[in-house]
């Protein structure tokens, strides 16, 4: 059975699923202190999981909301996993702020091969395909050229125990914003991860990300040719769980090559892909 099919039918359901509901009222239950969930999470995950196990009973899936508090390991052997975020912005669609998709990726143990995102409210759909590159809405698309980080527009998130570790985060938000032309703080790390991929954002940063998160997205970016990095500085495996992304003329770029110390204490940056 084709896997791209069956996951743009079940990604596409999920998608008119949420655009169906963002504007009502919501049922909200919480994880912890900000991270929450809602009933639309929910529904959205059991209808992509249902596609899944009537098309694939042989593969694993490893959704957001049924793995919630598990401890993640890379798969054993080359067996087939699915990665499902069934509403990418959940704290965006809790508040109808219209900022949120269905991210959803296949991998072969550790490799992806393939990666769809939707954003239901723009009819947005990102697909990347192993050795195909990346393309929205069926055209191919390309990272940015910009190679000054004074010229870039970057997109990051702030991880769930940011009330915890506020000051750390916010070094990282006040080295860029010193030397970024601009920051932005969408809400959805899959469709920030997009955006670097399609050449709406220079770059992206974010600590403590879920594979559901950023396996679709980070592929897509990955198929332009580049490579996404944990902030241990090696390559990001699909249960990676923090991720910065570039364009690779801003990396090549002089500011990056040569961060400021201070800067350079407190970011990673990718190394080329190989």
């Amino acid at each position: 059975m084709d896997f791209e099919q069956v996951a743009r039918t079940a990604v596409a359901e999920a998608g008119a699923l949420l655009r169906a509901r963002w504007r009502a009222a919501k049922t909200v239950h919480y994880k912890g202190a900000v991270d929450l969930v809602t009933e639309t999470d929910r529904d959205a995950e059991a209808l992509v999981v249902d596609h899944l196990q009537r098309a694939f009973p042989d593969h694993l899936i490893i959704a957001e909301e049924a793995s919630a508090g598990a401890t993640l390991r890379a798969p054993v052997g080359d067996r087939y996993v699915w990665y499902l975020d069934p509403l990418d912005g959940t704290t965006n669609f809790a508040h109808a702020y219209p900022q949120f998709c269905v991210s959803l990726a296949l991998a072969r143990g550790v490799h992806v091969l393939f990666g769809i995102v939707y954003d239901p409210l723009r009819d947005e759909t990102f697909i990347a395909n192993r050795g195909h590159g990346a393309t929205l809405n069926g055209d191919p698309i390309h990272v940015s050229a910009v190679e000054d980080l004074q010229r870039a527009l970057l997109g990051t998130g702030f991880a769930y125990d940011r009330q915890v570790r506020t000051e750390f985060y916010l070094s990282f938000m006040r080295d860029f914003m010193i030397r970024a032309q601009d920051v932005r703080r969408a809400g959805s790390a899959a469709l920030d991860l997009c955006y670097v991929a399609c050449g709406r954002f220079d770059g992206f940063w974010e600590w403590n990300l879920r594979p559901w998160d950023t396996a679709a997205a980070a592929w897509s970016v990955i198929s332009m040719g580049n490579r996404s990095i944990c902030m241990a500085n090696r390559p990001s495996p699909p249960t990676g769980t923090s991720t910065t992304r570039w364009s690779p003329s801003l990396r090549r770029g002089s500011m990056l090559q040569r961060p400021s110390r201070q800067l350079r204490h407190r970011v990673v940056w990718p190394i080329a892909a190989g």
